[in-house]
């Protein structure tokens, strides 16, 4: 499956979660520290427009990076947070199918210009769906309504691990790491490891575990686990 459906299929999943909130419940809080339902959901909206702006970017070739600022990004996010909930719904409905249509006008040779990501990365705008299926599974487990990294595609959740893995393992010291492995895919390495550790479990697990959204009681390791750098 493509990038550009897992984000499709994470979306359907993200509006028929918001879509059954009730209207007091964007005020809570989420799983993220000091943000509330209300900051995810503006978030998650907010991200969908700064990715169109890549995808029109590579479409133009005119330079349109996704926040016009540093501090737009936090500013649009704490503007938003407190809006009714069914002004939230529909802005991350409307969002989303902004991105879709951006998404599909964009030609074959489009997908291969470069553009720069909110870390500065430059990165081809093929990579652009990849971050938003990212953003919307992820999150979606971080509104706490009842939707949980098990919800996550098998594949994906195993392109997340080799994805996280190789970003962790230029941040782990030299010697610490483990093999981490599931079935009916191939072992991706976690730093260095020197001490023979492999870590099994479910490829949302392993996810999980790697991006800091839930412990290791699924995981099976042969020997301690290595301490994580915070991701992203």
């Amino acid at each position: 499956m493509t990038p550009l459906r897992w984000a499709e299929e994470g979306q359907l999943a993200l509006q028929r979660s918001v879509d059954a909130l009730p209207a007091d419940a964007v005020t809570e809080p989420s799983a993220l520290p000091g943000w509330t339902r209300g900051h995810l959901l503006t978030h998650l909206a907010r991200n969908a427009d700064a990715l169109v702006n890549l995808l029109t970017w590579a479409r133009t070739g005119i330079r349109t990076p996704m926040y016009d600022s540093p501090d737009q990004r936090g500013t649009d996010i704490e503007a938003g947070a407190g809006r009714p909930l069914a002004e939230q719904q529909a802005d991350v409905r409307e969002s989303a199918d902004r991105f879709r249509k951006a998404a599909e006008a964009l030609s074959s040779d489009a997908w291969s210009a470069t553009v720069v990501s909110a870390q500065g990365r430059e990165i081809p705008a093929s990579e652009v769906p990849w971050l938003r299926a990212r953003e919307v599974w992820i999150h979606l487990a971080d509104l706490r309504v009842g939707v949980g990294m098990d919800a996550l595609p098998p594949e994906f959740a195993w392109a997340l691990v080799r994805e996280v893995a190789g970003w962790m393992s230029a941040r782990v010291a030299p010697g610490i790491g483990a093999e981490l492995s599931a079935d009916g895919h191939d072992p991706v390495v976690l730093g260095t490891p020197t001490t023979g550790v492999t870590v099994t479990g479910p490829p949302y697990a392993l996810a999980a575990w790697l991006t800091g959204r839930s412990g290791t009681d699924e995981l099976h390791p042969t020997g301690e686990l290595p301490e994580l750098p915070r991701w992203l």
